[in-house]
Order: C-alpha cells, then structure tokens, then sequence
C-alpha cells in the first residue's frame, strides 16, 4: 500500500516498458521502465541530459519510441499526438512554455479544441477558466495577452491549459522554477487535492528540497538509463538522492573565497521603468555594484527583476535615471553598445531570449563577437575558425552535444545554459547581468555554475545575481538588495533571513530597524 494515498501497489495507471529513443549521436531513452500508480505524486529524477523530459515527452504523445510500450490503465495505448496523449488523459506542462503570444490566457487555452467549433462566445469562456484559476489557486488575468504576463504566470497558464482539457495524468516538467514560494505552497496544495480525487502527477523537478516535500515515490535517470525506480522519500534524504542523481556527494552549501571589492563598476540612480503594459515597474531603483563582487537582488516573481536587468542591458528603455558603467553613462545604450561597454547577460529565458534555438551551437557562442578577427569580419563569418571556437568553448564549459553544429534547441536545460555562459564568460565581461542562472539545473550543474560565478567574481567582475533562490543568493552574494513593487526596501551585509524576508513582502529596512529598536526598548 502507498502510504499517502492509501493505494494498491499494483493499481498502475500509466506503465512505461523498454523504452528506447534515438537521436542522431545520442540514445537519450535505453530500455527505460517507469510506473506511475493511481493517485500519486512521482518525482523522475536525473541530470540534465539524463532523458527526464525525452521519457515524458514520449509519454505526452510528442516523440514516438523506437521501441517499448506503454500502457495507461492496464491498456496498450500507441500515441501519435498530444491530442492522443489528451484523449487518453494524459497532459504535460512543458518547461519550455507552448503559447502564441499573441492571443489571449483563454484563446490559448481553448486553441485546439473542438468547442468552440464556429462562434465563440468569449467572455462565457473567460467565466469558465477564470473558474478553474479560483478552483486551484492559480491566478491569471484570463483577459491578458500572453506577451504581457510574466514568466511565472505563463506557467500557470499552461497548467490551467491541462487542467481545462481535464488531464488525469499531469506531467509537469519543472513546475516551480518560475514560481514564488507562496506560489509553490499553493501548487502543491493543488497537487495534493489532484491526488487525493485519484488523479496522478508526474513532477520532474532538479529542488530536491520540494521533491521531499511533495513526491510520494522517487526514480532516478542517469544518461538514458534507470538506475534507481520507485524509491519511497520516506526512506531517502535528500543527500542520497544528489547522490544517485550525479554519482558522487553533492555538497548543498558552496564555499567563497574572502575577496575585497575594487572600485564601483555598476551605479544606478533613481532608475524608473515601465512593463509591457505601460505600468511602473520601476520606481526610483538605485544601487551599485563593485568589481570583485556579487550583489543580490532579492524579490518575489513579478516586482521589477526582469525590468530592471532589461534596462541594464539595454533591451527596455528607462523612463527616468541614470546607470554609469566604470563611470560612463550608458543610460537607454543600444545592446550592442552595451556590449561594448562590458556589459554581460544571463537572460531568465533561455530560449526566447538567451539563444536562437534554431541556429547551432557555434553560431550561438559567436554573437558576440562574430565580426571580430579570426572568427569574421564586417563581410563574412570564417566558419573554420568559428568552429574551432566553439569546440574550445564546448571542452571548456562541458557542453554535452554530439556536434558544434548540432541546433541547440535539441539541448537539455543545463547545457543551453552552458552554451549561454560560455557565450558571456569567453567576453571576459566587467559587468555581469546573471537572472536566475541556475533555474531548472541539476545539482550538478548548478554547483558547476555557481563556481563559474564565483571565478568571475575573482577575475575581477562585477557580478549582479537576480535570483528567486534565498539560499542561491545567501551562499554566493557579498551583499543583498531587496525589491519591492519596484523599488529597493534595504541592503543586508549579514545574510538576515528574517529582514530579507520582511522586506520581500514590502517592509522598508528603516521600519524594521525602528521595530528593533522599540522592542529593546
């Protein structure tokens, strides 16, 4: 019997049997097994590249197997389509979002489907979905179009995409890196109460943290292949699951070296901007950033991070203020000017923003400087030595890709990431601009980035880390800056959990100063 759920454990509603799937140059599913019981939350660990997201997409109805079975309610079901996968009741929230930005919360939701057939009345449809977003806690603007929210409410769209078509079975792919905390409380509210009306949920999630908290049984991939199937969390921690994710002891907490900050690289002053609804997103954001140093930024999802690193890098227009960097003025420069200026970006969104996913791994890392001798000049592009470039790169940043050559939508999440910062590290940036780096990474892999960080922080860069991981920003910033509503609530040297805390939800430093001091007295 499932412990949680009160269930048999023979009572599977999905069995996957000697999976196999092929890509040129890599076997990403080999043999691979997997059960899913009726009522469960099951998480599916491994690396990035281990085939978690190949295995479910398989499930889904978006790649066929080259061979194995799979069967959904003790019936051998063969899938074409996703649409297949729906009518079987079986939807996956994908990682990477599968909206048309263009249309609206609701038109995306009902695209594809049979009703409405000829007319539609829209706002009754609104009615429906803004529904099911009150039913499950998932709050949207249903009248929004997609390009105006914000990554985090994008998920929740798709989620309510599956949710609307009535899914059974819902596998969701990285479910909550684009979500605040209390977000992912809420969510697994929603799981738990799915489960408990005998639906189940697949969660492949590299926070081995919220893995303990919501999977009922664990299995663990490592290059294709189960190493691991149907542990029990109950009898693991979460150092044996890093373990068995990676092959070796992961430590949780990275050490820093002790490096005095040099002189100011970044100074912002009064900054205000508007978000894509022509709304402030910032208000009067000032700070500075030293060489030598990584500074914090401290939020929930949604209170101006992303507008801010926009402006920065020249991609958003400030409204007001000043940004100086190494004490020129590059306020609303152009990117390729900033680029110039030594101004470096991690974008939070790795395939719309960091990389053209349809272009190769080498024409991805020279971006940045394909016009600069020996790769190329103002006429053409040497691809001899933008390939022997990027195969450098490739060695350098232990890229997992069969070819330089190979488009790197074809990457897992670790390894676009790679390609990323290969990409803005080998610029040898003064300015580094780094938005959630490490979201959707194994532990793995988000060891191996955080130490890229940290090696840029003792070359001498100036490093502005904007993460929605507390613990992510309290092990590697010298310092923290916390924002609200667009605008900075206080500094914090000493890594307080509890002013930080305070401030994310909108308390200044100075009150909670004056709090302290009232209570000594």
């Amino acid at each position: 019997m499932d412990q949680a759920n009160g269930i048999s454990g023979t009572d599977h509603v999905v069995t996957m049997s000697g999976i196999v799937k092929r890509f040129p140059g890599v076997v990403a599913n080999d043999r691979v097994d997997f059960e899913l019981r009726r009522g469960e939350v099951h998480a599916l660990l491994g690396e990035n590249g281990a085939g978690k997201s190949t295995l479910m997409n398989i499930l889904a109805g978006m790649y066929r197997p080259d061979s194995g079975f799979i069967s959904v309610n003790g019936k051998r079901v063969s899938f074409s389509s996703p649409r297949d996968a729906i009518d079987a009741g079986i939807g996956m929230v994908h990682q990477h979002f599968m909206l048309v930005p263009s249309l609206s919360v609701t038109e995306n939701i009902l695209l594809g489907l049979d009703e409405p057939r000829f007319r539609m009345n829209l706002a009754r449809f609104d009615e429906v979905v803004a529904g099911i977003a009150r039913e499950y806690g998932l709050h949207v603007d249903t009248y929004a179009r997609i390009w105006q929210l914000s990554v985090g409410e994008q998920q929740r769209v798709e989620i309510l995409k599956m949710l609307y078509r009535g899914a059974d079975v819902l596998v969701m792919d990285e479910p909550t890196a684009v979500l605040a905390p209390s977000e992912i409380d809420e969510l697994f509210t929603t799981l738990r109460s799915m489960t408990a009306e005998g639906k189940s949920v697949v969660f492949i999630s590299h926070k081995l943290h919220e893995v303990m908290e919501i999977a009922d049984r664990v299995t663990v991939l490592q290059k294709g292949k189960v190493t691991s199937m149907g542990l029990n969390t109950s009898d693991i921690t979460r150092e044996d699951l890093a373990r068995l994710m990676v092959g070796r002891d992961v430590v949780f907490r990275i050490e820093k070296k002790e490096v005095e900050a040099g002189e100011v690289v970044l100074s912002v002053e009064n900054l205000v901007a508007d978000n894509d609804k022509s709304m402030t997103a910032l208000n009067g954001v000032s700070l500075q950033v030293n060489s030598h140093e990584i500074v914090g930024l401290a939020g929930v999802a949604g209170n101006g991070q992303n507008e801010l690193a926009e402006v920065l890098a020249g991609l958003r227009t400030a409204v007001q203020g000043r940004i100086e960097v190494n004490g020129k003025d590059v306020t609303n420069s152009s990117v390729k000017q900033g680029i110039r200026h030594g101004i470096s970006l991690i974008p939070a969104d790795r395939t719309a923003v960091g990389t053209a996913p349809n272009l190769s791994v080498t024409d991805n890392v020279i971006m940045k400087n394909y016009d600069h001798t020996p790769i190329g000049n103002s006429w053409m592009v040497n691809s001899i030595e933008a390939g022997k470039y990027a195969r450098k790169l490739r060695e350098a940043f232990d890229i997992m890709v069969p070819n330089v050559e190979t488009s790197v939508r074809l990457l897992s999440g670790g390894n676009l990431q790679k390609v990323i910062l290969a990409r803005e590290i080998s610029s040898e940036p003064d300015l580094m601009i780094a938005v959630q780096p490490t979201r959707g990474l194994d532990v793995g892999a988000i060891e191996s980035v955080q130490h890229l960080l940290l090696a840029q922080r003792e070359a001498g860069a100036a490093i502005l880390l904007i993460s929605e991981e507390l613990e992510e920003l309290l092990s590697l910033s010298d310092r923290i800056y916390v924002i609200y509503e667009g605008e900075i609530m206080g500094e914090v040297f000493d890594g307080d959990i509890d002013s930080i805390g305070q401030m994310m939800t909108g308390t200044r430093q100075d009150q909670i100063r004056k709090q302290g001091v009232a209570q000594d007295d």
